[in-house]
């Protein structure tokens, strides 16, 4: 029997279709991967290479999901914990959604860049639902490719070309994008991209600089910030580019006062702020923009993943004084604002706003974290925990003084908590959390109660229970 629901959105309510029933979910009649997951996956892999270490560390093969629930080929049933790979924020296959897109498709897939009245609707909504005076937009299907539109913007609109982006940030896999962010590889060459500079930004459970009472010094990266302009670039900084939290770098939160000191710090500067929000934004911290968390407002932003709830589309906002600048950067692109891409963002956007689901984000946020800091509580391996809305982290470690990461035991918790029926995100020695939006509370906390048991069945297993 298929997962997915019949496409009939009259009088229909997200968070009771996202609402999973614990008394079948999860179900896991075949230990996974099951045989014909491994059949499909070995077939497939024939010819498909560069997977995901999700994917390597756990082969399964999915047929189908709707709303909080996923479907493997084998038939078991596992809770979403992944919105796959922070995409599906508002559930797999939500009817309005590929209502929308089949639509379109039947009537127009692609006009280039011309007018279409779905995408003066979807350009009118963002002028609706962004903060400040983010009023300039241009549309791509992928959030590497809106980076480096982004990266072209805070050139075009200062006339300088150098960029500040931080450790541990990602932002994409083209050479611009690469270049801002922690993947090393031979094929991208021996150098970043000219002009590209890193430096550190404040983790508070591993803070570089502290205070006299133990606690974060925002104030002594951002004096690191002004010495490192000074002394290590040559005074052509067009922008500075980092995640509000980082994603890939394990669901890692500023402190409070960082972005509002960080926005003081660049405008005194004359330099543009370019926030990452391709993971961030859209309904996954609460917030349309993450940034919205501290009040700020950036000068360029990037939107994905939850933009089209799936459906590959992406955004790049600029603000009022900075958005002619997308008329030198040849901004145009083959598949960016298709009808099909601005019918899933807009559906998407409505949805959202029309059912409150950015404040339910925000309470799933608070239930989380209660529940994660029992489970700190509880065990010794677990470091820390942290999230904002459902965006969430448990970083495992060796020994809490010297927090050493204990990649092994993130491993192994990954792997025991999907053979129990949780499809999420490995991450080192960082459990990274990303439920749909639309999860219920009792969904939620089961999922927590998988993680931890499978938490206290590592520790066991190593030795430090």
């Amino acid at each position: 029997m298929s997962l997915i629901p019949p496409p009939n959105v009259d009088a229909f309510s997200t968070l009771e279709w996202g609402r999973v029933d614990l008394s079948r979910v999860p179900h896991v009649p075949v230990p996974p991967p099951g045989p014909l997951s491994r059949d499909q996956h070995a077939r497939c892999t024939r010819y498909f290479k560069g997977l995901s270490t999700q994917v390597k560390l756990f082969p399964v093969a999915f047929e189908s999901g709707a709303g909080c629930v996923l479907r493997d080929v084998d038939g078991n049933e596992y809770i979403d914990f992944s919105s796959g790979i922070y995409v599906t924020t508002l559930g797999h296959c939500h009817p309005k959604i590929s209502e929308a897109i089949a639509r379109s498709a039947s009537q127009l897939m692609n006009a280039h860049d011309f007018t279409t009245p779905i995408k003066t609707r979807l350009m009118e909504k963002l002028a609706e639902v962004l903060p400040g005076d983010l009023t300039g937009y241009q549309l791509y299907d992928s959030g590497t490719t809106a980076v480096e539109a982004g990266l072209r913007v805070l050139r075009a609109a200062t006339g300088k070309h150098e960029t500040v982006s931080c450790f541990n940030d990602y932002h994409g896999k083209t050479y611009g994008a690469v270049s801002l962010g922690h993947i090393r590889s031979h094929v991208y060459g021996a150098v970043r991209g000219p002009g590209s500079h890193m430096v550190p930004r404040p983790d508070p459970y591993r803070p570089m600089w502290t205070k006299p009472d133990g606690s974060i010094d925002t104030d002594q990266y951002l004096s690191f910030y002004g010495q490192y302009l000074d002394k290590g670039t040559v005074g052509s900084v067009a922008g500075f580019v980092l995640e509000p939290i980082q994603g890939w770098g394990g669901s890692v939160m500023p402190p409070d006062d960082f972005f509002p000191k960080l926005r003081r710090f660049c405008d005194a500067r004359k330099i543009l702020l370019m926030a990452d929000e391709v993971l961030t934004g859209w309904g996954r911290t609460g917030k349309w923009l993450c940034l919205e968390h501290w009040g700020v407002v950036p000068d360029v932003v990037t939107i994905g993943k939850g933009f089209g709830n799936g459906f590959p589309v992406t955004c790049v906002a600029v603000r009022e004084p900075f958005k002619e600048s997308f008329e030198s950067i040849s901004a145009s692109s083959s598949y960016g604002g298709n009808p099909m891409a601005c019918a899933a963002a807009l559906a998407a956007t409505e949805v959202i706003e029309d059912e409150g689901l950015l404040a339910h984000a925000e309470t799933l946020g608070e239930i989380a974290l209660r529940r994660m800091q029992k489970i700190r509580d509880a065990h010794k391996i677990v470091g820390d925990v942290r999230a904002k809305g459902c965006l969430m982290g448990i970083e495992l470690v060796k020994d809490r003084t010297t927090k050493e990461p204990f990649d092994h035991a993130g491993t192994l918790v990954y792997q025991k908590a999907f053979r129990k029926g949780l499809a999420w995100i490995p991450a080192g020695h960082i459990l990274r959390m990303s439920p749909p939006i639309v999860m219920d509370e009792d969904t939620l906390l089961k999922g927590l109660d998988l993680i931890e048991e499978a938490i206290g069945e590592t520790a066991r297993e190593l030795g430090y229970s």
